[in-house]
């Protein structure tokens, strides 16, 4: 049982790191000397979100690191395409230029398929990814590994127009400031939010930002048009390193059975199921995660793990 630390949205010593001109937030806990770890956010989530896992991992002998991945958090919102490739290859730059030494990757939802990213993209700098859970549609609907080049060239430019023309200037600020967010935030708890005002006001506050409407049209524009290499499928047939899928059973936004298929698919890949939680097992229930996903680190990086963690078994 993990002993109780402090938790707070503003865990960590909180850093700001400059990649491709953009400013990029960060923060970090745990020994100097601990084996690094870097925790990665969700869609509309930050590094705050990690304030019930991150001390205890740090407690635990980690040196633990969080990124705000661009578009999210207190890093920058530009107005650019934003995907999953972009993404990792953020997360690698970080791990070469300021954790400077591989690292264990985990990620909740969208930084779960970022952190998949990253690690087929440079595996020397990846020692293992835990996903919770992998969130991708083509999980569910493949893309076509072959499309015409005329299909291909209509679907961007019906897919600009419509982004164009939503008027996610008046959305994005109406739905952080109403009750829509406390209701779309509830989808991904299966408890109750209505009290946790900390967590509203993590999520809230990015959304608040003026420039998060272009950032929002950009992630929809990337997402959308990025290739057929970069989507989970492919990547999964590409990870070269020891994944871990982490998911509550009562998960509304990517239900298990997506998890099962890929466990189905990719035997190497390991499964753990959370009950009583829904997609943020990572917050909803961080004493069962950490139990979880500490024994599978233990089997893929044997005596690697942190002195502390080595104690507490």
């Amino acid at each position: 049982m993990v002993a109780a630390v402090d938790q707070t949205a503003d865990w960590g010593v909180q850093q700001i790191w400059r990649w491709r001109g953009y400013r990029c937030h960060w923060r970090v806990t745990g020994p100097e000397a601990g084996r690094p770890l870097l925790l990665l956010h969700g869609f509309g989530a930050s590094s705050s979100h990690w304030r019930r896992t991150a001390p205890r991992l740090g407690q635990l002998g980690w040196r633990v690191y969080s990124l705000d991945l661009l578009g999210f958090g207190d890093s920058e919102q530009p107005a650019r395409p934003l995907s999953n490739r972009l993404w990792g290859f953020q997360v690698c730059a970080f791990l070469r230029q300021v954790v400077q030494q591989p690292a264990v990757l985990i990620g909740n939802s969208l930084g779960g398929l970022t952190a998949l990213t990253a690690a087929v993209q440079q595996p020397q700098w990846v020692h293992a990814v835990a996903a919770a859970p992998l969130p991708d549609p083509t999980l569910v609907n493949p893309v076509p590994r072959t499309v015409a080049r005329w299909k291909r060239r209509w679907t961007r430019r019906l897919v600009r127009i419509v982004l164009h023309l939503l008027p996610l200037e008046l959305l994005v600020p109406l739905i952080s400031r109403t009750p829509l967010l406390k209701l779309g935030l509830q989808g991904a708890y299966l408890n109750s939010v209505a009290e946790d005002r900390e967590l509203l006001a993590l999520i809230a506050r990015p959304a608040r930002r003026p420039t998060a409407a272009q950032a929002l049209r950009g992630m929809s524009l990337g997402m959308a048009l990025r290739s057929q290499a970069t989507t989970a499928p492919a990547l999964l047939h590409g990870l070269q390193r020891p994944l871990l899928l982490i998911w509550g059973r009562e998960d509304r936004f990517v239900p298990l059975s997506i998890g099962e298929t890929i466990r189905q698919q990719h035997p190497a890949v390991e499964l753990a199921v959370l009950d009583g939680c829904g997609h943020c097992p990572h917050d909803e229930v961080p004493e069962r995660f950490i139990n979880v996903l500490m024994p599978w680190l233990d089997r893929n990086l044997g005596d690697n793990r942190p002195a502390g963690d080595k104690q507490r078994r």
